[in-house]
């Protein structure tokens, strides 16, 4: 129980706080670490038209952060109203939904000089530049300075002013990773604008990071950007997406389940060219790989998602991090869709990853020293040699129960499949492993998986056509909620009930379960409506009857599917390997893993040295 202080009044008195506490208040809203400040200017710099960026930072930003651009200034006259409170050019107040920048709420630089030693210097051609300095809240006089065009923006010495918030700032290192973090996002936002970031710590000058602006259409230089933010690999991985529906337009670029990550550190969602950390849009995300990833591994994607800034709000946090949407289902159904398309057209590609992970497991014995020709023998001294060291054939080899080979042909025309993308079977190994040769190397198929993949989809698009079929229990189960569960699941009856669950209001706050999915058998009704209840509070929407259902068909397919250990004859072999190209997601199996391995002819003599 708290104890009364007796300096204070029995009588609270409402006073008006000075300029300087207001600002160091709205600093704590605004500036969260050095990485929000950094945010903060660099987005300044790109509403000002900036082509060109360069972001300084000492020790993680604490000490120094300083951002130079070339965009188009601030007027001389403009420079000490540009620290006042609500103060912007971004817009007139007059309708705070049709928002075009940035930012538009005027807090981010007299936040800065509220906390810290803050100096703009700027020019607008073809005035002279002028500069002015705020420290701790106290604006100095605008002076004249330096500087051919642009803006350069200098803070010094963050939270000197407010010094309890530098006990909850990280180490240097973790605070610079976090400008790092918001830089790099920020560049894949904006394509033809060069970004550079660089560390002046102890004197020295790093640079930790460098994108050069891009140049063709928006697509092409949004994947180049991506290849210098995100790496060769997911470039190489990623597929295309370009979509619109209801006034909504998503594009950009999503990796192939086969190319996942362990933790969900490599998604990115854009609103209008903005970075925001939306939960909603996060949910969608992991809905559409839902069927092609497993629980422990997650997506990686930059999506953008555009449209008139009136379907969208962004006026939510000061930090402009979240925003809401008027229609949320359209978005969210738009992402879900469109990616699912994409991964589906992508048929049976996987990552080129998985081939690399596989190379560098083989570690090749050391190789002799390089043999000239002039020191190799001649073709007949080897043709005398090779039948001098043949082996002698071993009965029974070819039934062997770890390999069967089919006879080498004599030319390509017995291998009128080598042509196609997973090539022509020539053997199975281990009783699980299909070899098959293409034109420019080998793949190796996991017959059991990809058997697995096809039959799953099958049964999918036999439920799809068909409908899911639901079960009439003998006795409805009656499920006690609170009121606003059992408006909320109520309200997703007609959807549910697509599903093969069938609810109606049974008096009061209970629901009555009249049919159940009958492919999931005997269930617990009350725990499904909860797990259901849980993703429509959590995301507005549920996925969980159909992740359930779906997971009962992935079992199904895995008894159904060819075993490991069965013996396959060639045009078995063939006929999985064409079905594989003709069926969409058969790249990876039911679980996210792959389902074959393609290795390149090239790749394959580098291990032997012979290159």
């Amino acid at each position: 129980m708290a104890v009364p202080d007796p300096q204070i009044s029995a009588q609270p008195v409402i006073r008006q706080l000075d300029d300087a506490a207001i600002n160091r208040i709205a600093a704590g809203e605004v500036l969260e670490r050095p990485a929000s400040a950094v945010k903060e200017l660099v987005e300044n710099a790109i509403d000002a038209g900036a082509t060109r960026i360069e972001v300084a930072i000492a020790d993680g930003g604490k000490t120094l952060i300083r951002v130079t651009d070339d965009g188009c200034g601030i007027a001389a006259e403009d420079l000490p109203l540009a620290l006042s409170r609500h103060a912007t050019s971004k817009i007139d107040g007059s309708d705070l939904l049709n928002i075009h920048s940035f930012g538009f709420r005027g807090e981010a630089l007299p936040s800065l000089g509220a906390v810290g030693r803050l100096t703009i210097t700027s020019r607008v051609p073809p005035a002279s530049a002028a500069c002015i300095t705020v420290a701790g809240g106290g604006a100095g006089k605008v002076a004249p300075a330096a500087l051919n065009s642009g803006t350069v923006v200098e803070l010094r010495d963050m939270f000197y002013a407010t010094p309890a918030r530098l006990k909850f700032l990280r180490t240097d290192r973790a605070e610079a990773q976090a400008i790092g973090d918001v830089v790099k996002r920020l560049a894949m936002a904006e394509p033809f604008v060069t970004f550079i970031l660089r560390d002046t710590s102890n004197g020295d000058q790093r640079t930790t990071f460098r994108a050069d602006a891009e140049t063709g259409d928006m697509f092409d230089a949004l994947h180049g950007r991506l290849r210098t933010v995100l790496g060769r690999d997911f470039a190489e991985n990623a597929l295309a997406i370009d979509t619109e529906r209801d006034g909504f337009h998503l594009t950009g670029y999503a990796a192939l389940p086969t190319y996942s990550r362990g933790a969900a550190i490599a998604q990115f969602l854009f609103v209008n060219g903005r970075p925001v950390r939306d939960k909603m849009l996060l949910g969608a995300l992991r809905a559409a790989y839902m069927d092609v990833l497993s629980r422990d591994r997650h997506p990686v994607a930059a999506l953008f998602v555009d449209c008139d800034p009136t379907l969208v709000d962004v006026n939510v946090h000061p930090a402009k991090s979240e925003v809401r949407f008027r229609d949320p289902g359209t978005v969210r159904g738009l992402i879900v869709s469109g990616l699912r398309h994409a991964l589906a057209n992508a048929g049976h590609r996987a990552s080129t990853t998985v081939a690399g992970a596989t190379l560098g497991a083989m570690q090749p014995e050391q190789t002799q020293p390089r043999v000239y020709q002039m020191d190799r023998p001649s073709f007949s001294a080897r043709s005398m040699t090779f039948q001098a060291q043949a082996p002698t054939p071993i009965p029974g080899f070819a039934d062997a129960p770890s390999a069967r080979f089919e006879p080498a042909p004599t030319d390509d025309a017995r291998l009128p499949d080598a042509g196609q993308p997973l090539g022509a079977a020539r053997a199975q190994v281990h009783e699980n492993y299909i070899i098959a040769q293409t034109e420019t190397g080998v793949v190796i198929v996991d017959q059991h998986a990809a058997h697995e993949r096809l039959v799953y989809e099958k049964l999918k698009a036999q439920m799809a056509e068909s409908g899911v079929a639901a079960q009439a229990l003998l006795i409805p189960e009656i499920v006690e909620l609170s009121d606003e569960d059992r408006a909320t699941l109520l309200a997703a009856s007609e959807d549910l009930g697509k599903m093969g669950l069938t609810i109606e209001p049974f008096g009061g706050n209970a629901i009555a379960v009249r049919e159940t999915p009958a492919i999931l058998g005997e269930i617990n009704a009350e725990m499904l409506l909860k797990d259901i209840l849980d993703e429509l509070s959590d995301q507005g929407d549920s996925t969980q009857l159909g992740l359930r259902i779906d997971a009962i068909l992935s079992r199904v397919s895995c008894h159904g599917s060819i075993r490991s250990g069965r013996r396959m004859q060639a045009d078995e072999m063939n006929a999985l390997l064409r079905e594989m190209e003709a069926t969409p997601k058969s790249g990876q199996c039911n679980h996210g893993r792959p389902t074959y391995v393609e290795l390149k002819l090239s790749d394959i003599e580098r291990l032997f040295g012979r290159t």
